[in-house]
C-alpha cells in the first residue's frame, strides 16, 4: 500500500512538471497526444511494458529505447526529452502513472471529462453519440470517450468517469443474482 502511494506521488510530481513545461511552451495538446500514443503502445506490446518496468534492463537501455521510440514515432521534442529524463532518474516504471496523472491535469485544464466505455461488442457511431449525449447531460461537461471492447462482460456497458464506475454489464448482473441465490 505504501509503495502504491509512493508510486502515485512520484507519477503525479513528474506529470505536473511535464504539464507545466508543456504549458509554458504552448504544447499541452501535442504532449498529450504523444502520451496517448505511448499509452496505446504500452497496452499493445507486452515486450515494451516489460522493457520499461523490468529491473533487468539498465536505466540507460530503457532511456535509449524510449527516446528511439519517441523519435521514430515523431513525438514532440519535449516528450522525448522527458522520457529520457524519466529513465535517467530510474523512474521508467512510473510511466503509466505519469500518463494517467497528465491526463487528469489536461482534463482539469481544458474542462473536458474523460470517460471510458467498455462494451462486449464494438459500439456504433450512433450508440457512442447517445452515450456522449447522456454523459454530457449527467456531468454538465463535454466528455471525451474512449471505447474499449471486453467480451468477458457478456453484454451491457461499463462506463468509468474519473473514479466512478457505472456498471450495467450482464456479467455483473449475473454475478449479483448468483450471490443472491447462494444466500437464499
Amino acid at each position: 500500500m505504501a509503495d502504491d502511494f509512493k508510486a502515485n506521488e512520484v507519477s503525479e510530481r513528474y506529470a505536473r512538471a511535464l504539464f507545466d513545461l508543456a504549458d509554458e511552451a504552448g504544447r499541452i495538446d501535442a504532449v498529450r497526444g504523444d502520451l496517448k500514443t505511448l499509452k496505446a503502445m504500452l497496452a499493445d506490446s507486452a515486450e515494451l511494458r516489460r522493457a520499461v518496468t523490468s529491473p533487468v534492463y539498465s536505466a540507460e537501455d530503457k532511456g535509449k529505447a524510449l527516446v528511439a521510440l519517441a523519435v521514430k514515432s515523431k513525438f514532440d521534442m519535449l516528450t522525448a526529452k522527458f522520457l529520457g529524463l524519466l529513465t535517467q532518474n530510474q523512474r521508467a516504471a512510473a510511466l503509466p502513472g505519469v500518463i494517467a496523472a497528465y491526463d487528469k491535469l489536461w482534463a482539469a485544464h481544458t474542462g473536458i471529462v474523460s470517460a471510458e466505455v467498455v462494451s462486449a461488442q464494438p459500439l456504433s457511431a450512433a450508440q457512442l453519440k447517445n452515450i456522449r449525449s447522456a454523459l454530457r447531460t449527467a456531468l454538465g461537461a463535454d466528455p471525451e470517450l474512449e471505447a474499449r471492447v471486453d467480451p468477458s462482460i457478456l453484454g451491457g456497458l461499463k462506463v468509468k468517469v474519473g473514479s466512478k464506475l457505472f456498471d450495467a454489464s450482464l456479467k455483473t448482473k449475473l454475478d449479483t443474482l448468483k450471490f443472491a441465490l447462494k444466500r437464499a
